[in-house]
């Protein structure tokens, strides 16, 4: 919602301050939206952050961030001004109620692995035992991803 540009870059800054340092960042991506596709595009990016937190606390972080930027959570895959995501935290398993580490569907979700892979084609799933390329290569969305 609003000016997606805009927001990412207003995220990235949150994040850098609250979180910690921004090492990598992936160019912006426009995609069709996913799920609730009766929305304008998305505007994606993977971010790679160098932090002390634990998951558990980045998650925290992350939701505060949210609020603050003005993020009314209603229904699944509505529109929103932002969404961050945890993809991989180190090499860490989760599976709790509030936080899964890697994040579930990154190997479904094509707007998640092209800017991903375009930082880190050669990290390991830790569960699913393949590299980002080899899902990317191997994923079932086929919604196109164009660099903004």
């Amino acid at each position: 919602m609003g000016n997606s540009k805009m927001q990412l870059t207003k995220a990235v800054k949150y994040i850098d301050k609250k979180i910690g340092s921004i090492t990598r960042q992936s160019g912006l991506y426009a995609t069709a939206a996913w799920g609730n596709t009766m929305q304008p595009d998305f505007l994606n990016q993977v971010i790679v952050v160098e932090t002390r937190l634990t998951a558990f606390q980045t998650m925290e972080a992350i939701l505060n961030i949210e609020k603050k930027m003005g993020r009314i959570r209603t229904v699944k895959n509505a529109p929103r001004i932002i969404d961050i995501d945890i993809l991989f935290f180190n090499r860490e398993i989760i599976e709790q109620q509030n936080l899964a580490v890697p994040h579930p569907q990154i190997q479904n979700r094509r707007f998640v692995l092209v800017p991903l892979n375009e930082l880190s084609p050669n990290l390991g799933h830790p569960v699913l035992k393949r590299s980002v390329h080899q899902l990317l290569v191997h994923c079932p969305d086929k919604l196109n991803v164009k660099k903004f």
